[in-house]
């Protein structure tokens, strides 16, 4: 295949990445018809169709998907080593995409980046809010944040972030009328603030520990959420018992707006670690962030 026609591959790895002409047109910067006009003429000059049109989506043939499958990794690599020539610059510069959950957004990688980013002024970041476990090879992040019992095993883990708890909580105005817990089963007698998490495949159970004893209770309750600004500030207005982290509740409880309860249930877990792929070769850009969000506690 002549050179030029190089374009025409990357064109379709947008497509078959993207599952949409209309999302690889406007990542690549050209209109959707001359998109549609270079894909057809690529698979003229393969005779093999490599994408499957609907109204409604877009996908891979077998013989697409094999052909993503083998070049998608090789220009992988070549992007690698050409953000890799920034070593080379004064600075490090490049654009970082990290996912993930609300929680470590907020308190760990957030604030690594108000420290980071005034003195790298050519690095950008992306930080994308999401609880299930992404496959940051196949949706190319360059890393991603999750609990360290979370992390695969082919991954390469820096822990980011001390150990963690959960909490149990509820208003004093929730509490006046009903008996505190006193084990994690009498949670079933009380109205709690659920939460949906698709890694879990629904409804979280919260899990409980004490000594060699684990539990895992699935509450009833006539609110769920699928974050934690709203399951607090359903806590605080008095709606039910939520279990939230220690450290997004602390405050509350001690200004007496919130009560702890089964607080000897809720030990110490492995905290955030962020992980990437171990064959990855770390930029400049990605080394300073490492760096700047290792936990040296």
């Amino acid at each position: 295949m002549p050179r030029e026609n190089l374009n025409d591959l990357l064109a379709f790895l947008a497509v078959a990445r993207e599952r949409s002409f209309t999302k690889a047109a406007a990542q690549l910067g050209v209109s959707q018809s001359a998109l549609s006009h270079t894909i057809r003429a690529l698979e003229e000059r393969l005779g093999l169709r490599l994408l499957t049109r609907t109204t409604r989506s877009v996908s891979p043939t077998e013989a697409g998907q094999r052909l993503l499958n083998t070049i998608g990794p090789r220009f992988e690599e070549i992007e690698t080593e050409l953000a890799a020539l920034s070593a080379f610059r004064d600075k490090p510069a490049g654009t970082l995409r990290i996912t993930a959950g609300e929680h470590s957004a907020e308190t760990i990688l957030g604030p690594a980046l108000e420290r980071l980013l005034p003195d790298y002024p050519d690095i950008r970041a992306e930080v994308i809010i999401d609880y299930g476990l992404t496959d940051i090879v196949a949706e190319r992040y360059d890393a991603g944040v999750r609990l360290g019992e979370q992390v695969a095993k082919d991954m390469i883990a820096v822990r980011i972030g001390p150990d963690m708890r959960m909490a149990v909580v509820g208003a004093p105005s929730y509490f006046a009328t009903r008996k505190r817990p006193k084990v994690p089963q009498d949670l079933m007698g009380h109205d709690c603030i659920n939460i949906r998490l698709p890694t879990y495949g629904g409804v979280y159970a919260w899990e409980f520990e004490k000594g060699a004893r684990e539990l895992r209770v699935r509450v009833e309750g006539r609110l769920v959420f699928n974050n934690i600004s709203l399951r607090l500030k359903a806590a605080l207005a008095g709606l039910g018992v939520a279990f939230l982290p220690e450290d997004q509740v602390e405050k509350h409880i001690a200004d007496g707006r919130l009560v702890r309860v089964l607080a000897d249930w809720c030990p110490p877990f492995p905290g955030y670690h962020l992980y990437y792929p171990s064959r990855r070769q770390s930029s400049p850009a990605f080394t300073v962030l490492v760096e700047a969000l290792r936990y040296r506690g």
